[in-house]
């Protein structure tokens, strides 16, 4: 019998494993893919190492900063800000037509580009901002407002709202064409306010440390173990099937499947917990290139941009869209000496998943090609060509997507209906990660801490 059973290993929930072992709790992670990380993972292809979803980690306040959720993640695992060698972005912008305002790590940054690009504003920019600064990462009854709504009531000047739509819903959105004032809260805080970083190996280094930590406190992790099914007998999971036809049990059961996929896991088939998936997948574009991007006049970390006035977020009609996306380069963090032995240039547009989803092996290697060929056309409008220095080239889709992190049609933020407590219909299962509500690495760290605390170490 474990105390607790931890159903996903990606960040939420290696960190939640993390948390619970150092009280002694006997835990096991089953993971039914062959790695670990989720969508925030990677993999080596043609001799070249990839990161899966991260662009850059949020919430990068200086180093000694005692609040804000990076430091409460660093304190709560133990771990060591300098093990993640967590390099500050060189500065990043969102561009629209005639309009282009620059952000780093630096609030006052942002705050002189309003200043110039819209001097009418300023006075609601901070408007806006003191809300931000009240707002509580866990008080509900935000999921109820609009953050066009709030918005419009601030500022009004339609154009740098939908600026500041584009980056926060890019990063952080399961509704379409709005968000809620929390979330909208949470990711303008973690993206402007505390800023962006990357360790120099990217990804992989996390999840080592991750990974590590755990096990070295005794925590089992199951790799190519999936989760068939949750017997669930008087409103209690009473055991956990293996896909293999094992079953174990768990005082507690924590799963980052996804609110839709964990339920119907459930064998009880109770039909009050259902929700609608989400509707928002992307489709990657990653070019390796035999110069550094800074050497073809490229220094921003991450283009957010937009070919019109207005930003349309919603499932495209259209295979991919190619009217706004974002443009990462890894190699235009602030490495000090050190450089990234190739140039790399990562460009993110939203994807119909029914679309990919519904061609066979060869079409689906075609359209790869085609969409590729679209995607860049569309990116190299707001950064340097460098399509003449392009090395070797990847891209994924949302069926990729699918099979990294389960979720039904691709979902990168999962359902729009959030559980900010993680409590299901169940006494003993709960939900952290994505579904929970808080997005990206940082927050999924967040989250599993949090869902840990709050429901496996009370009693």
């Amino acid at each position: 019998m474990y105390d607790t059973i931890i159903i996903g290993a990606g960040m939420s929930g290696l960190a939640a494993g993390i948390r619970l072992a150092y009280y002694d709790q006997r835990v096991c992670i089953l993971e039914k893919h062959t790695t670990i990380g989720g969508l925030n993972s990677f993999y080596r292809m043609r001799g070249r190492d990839y990161d899966v979803g991260l662009h850059a980690l949020t919430n990068i306040t200086p180093k000694g900063t005692k609040r804000g959720p990076l430091a409460r993640l660093l304190k709560q695992l133990r771990i060591s800000r300098d093990d993640l060698q967590i390099s500050p972005q060189l500065g990043s912008d969102i561009v629209f037509p005639g309009v282009r305002l620059r952000f780093n790590n630096d609030f006052e940054l942002l705050r002189s580009e309003i200043a110039r690009e819209f001097p009418g504003q300023i006075d609601n920019f901070e408007r806006v901002v003191s809300e931000i600064v009240e707002y509580d990462d866990l008080d509900d009854t935000h999921q109820a407002i609009s953050a066009r709504d709030k918005l419009n009531q601030l500022i009004s000047e339609p154009l740098l709202i939908e600026m500041f739509f584009c980056p926060l819903m890019f990063y952080g959105s399961a509704r379409e064409h709005d968000m809620d004032w929390g979330q909208f809260s949470i990711m303008f805080r973690s993206i402007f306010m505390e800023g962006l970083g990357r360790p120099y190996a990217g990804v992989r280094l996390i999840l080592k440390h991750l990974v590590r930590k755990f096990r070295g406190l005794g925590g089992e992790l199951k790799l190519r173990t999936g989760v068939e099914r949750l017997a669930v007998d008087n409103g209690h999971v009473c055991g956990v099937v293996l896909e293999n036809g094992e079953e174990i049990q768990g005082r507690r059961i924590l799963s980052s499947a996804g609110w839709p996929e964990t339920m119907r896991m459930c064998d009880d088939g109770d039909p009050v917990t259902s929700r609608s998936p989400g509707r928002l997948s992307f489709c990657e574009t990653i070019a390796t290139l035999d110069v550094q991007p800074q050497e073809l006049g490229h220094r921003s970390t991450i283009t957010f941009f937009n070919d019109s006035e207005e930003f349309h977020w919603t499932k495209p009609d259209e295979p991919v869209d190619v009217r706004s996306g974002v443009i990462c380069s890894p190699n235009n963090f602030d490495y000090g000496e050190s450089l990234l032995d190739e140039g790399t240039m990562r460009i993110t547009a939203l994807a119909n998943f029914d679309y990919w989803n519904a061609l066979d092996e060869h079409e689906y290697n075609m359209e790869k090609l085609r969409w590729y060929d679209r995607i860049t056309d569309s990116a190299v409008r707001f950064v340097p060509d460098y399509r003449h220095h392009v090395l070797d080239t990847d891209m994924f889709t949302p069926t990729t997507v699918v099979r990294f992190t389960g979720h039904d049609g691709g979902a990168i933020y999962g359902t729009p209906d959030k559980q900010i407590d993680g409590r299901t219909h169940l006494d003993n299962l709960f939900v952290c990660g994505t579904d929970q509500g808080f997005v990206g690495i940082v927050g999924s760290i967040v989250s599993g801490i949090s869902m840990a605390n709050m429901h496996c170490l009370r009693d």
